[in-house]
């Protein structure tokens, strides 16, 4: 279903309380808070764990069809739809970076590789991993409801364990990337990008914001990522494009105009060499 734009949940969902953390059961998710049924973006994190459940969860487009024993996560700024039936058992945890960082240092988020952009938005539980996750959650659920004195902190520790177990998972044979300030800069460089790509596309403006040399932006880019900076900058425009092709009803004058591009013909031209496929094509195959 298309619309003229998407609705944006932040934490005020959940109640005025609950500015940085949430937590409920999956069971009558939607009947509560029916807007997270209808494609939308959250300005914080989600974490479903699925012990029994029929339906799916779209993340920018991917199915992701429930059954059980998953942990699905949902990253900010991600377009996402949950239909979920009202008998679903399991948890759902929210919280923004700023509840986690307000304990640990800003970049301590990014050392997880499963909360990365490009990682993969499911985890499979094995029994061993679903018996020691069962436990955290129970734990973590009773801080949570009970709210005794120092709640917070107790619940961004079993947080931070909950996330090193999942990690475990995710990449079971490697290890933790360590802390360095290359791989803080770059995370830092694709917070930047996310918010200023419409209007500055050029590697130049934000290594100026880094303070580094273009040079070295494209350096350190390639040797964490893999993609010079130029091409960071390029996937999250047609990252962009691709959900406004794909969930709203905009033309793509529109959509050219909204992504910063000066005509319409240069945006079908970049998003053709980079899609492999017009903007009016890509809308089309997604409707079909």
């Amino acid at each position: 279903m298309q619309t003229t734009d998407f609705a944006v949940c932040n934490m005020d969902l959940f109640g005025g309380r609950n500015q940085h953390f949430w937590m409920g059961e999956l069971n009558g998710l939607l009947e509560k808070f029916p807007d997270l049924e209808f494609p939308h973006k959250n300005d914080f994190y989600a974490l479903l764990f699925v012990e029994i459940a029929q339906g799916e969860i779209v993340i920018d487009g991917l199915k992701i069809l429930l059954d059980s024993a998953n942990a699905i996560l949902i990253k900010p700024r991600c377009i996402n739809s949950i239909n979920i039936n009202r008998l679903a058992k399991g948890k759902i945890i929210c919280f923004s970076e700023d509840f986690f960082s307000l304990r640990y240092n800003n970049n301590t988020l990014s050392q997880f590789s499963f909360l990365q952009r490009e990682s993969r938005s499911y985890i499979r539980l094995n029994e061993q991993a679903r018996e020691s996750t069962d436990i955290l959650i129970r734990l973590i659920y009773k801080e949570f409801t009970l709210q005794k004195t120092e709640s917070k902190k107790v619940i961004r520790s079993y947080l931070n364990i909950i996330l090193f177990e999942l990690e475990r998972l995710y990449t079971p044979f490697g290890v933790i990337k360590s802390k360095n300030l290359r791989r803080e800069k770059i995370v830092y460089f694709e917070k930047l990008i996310e918010q200023h790509f419409q209007s500055q596309k050029l590697p130049s403006y934000y290594a100026e914001l880094l303070n580094v040399s273009t040079n070295h932006l494209n350096k350190i880019c390639k040797e964490e990522t893999g993609k010079t900076a130029g091409e960071l900058i390029r996937k999250q425009i047609t990252i962009e494009a691709q959900r406004l092709l794909h969930y709203t009803n905009h033309s793509v004058n529109e959509i050219a105009d909204k992504l910063g591009f000066e005509n319409t013909s240069y945006f079908i031209t970049f998003f053709k060499k980079h899609i492999k496929q017009t903007p009016d094509q890509f809308r089309k195959n997604q409707d079909a």
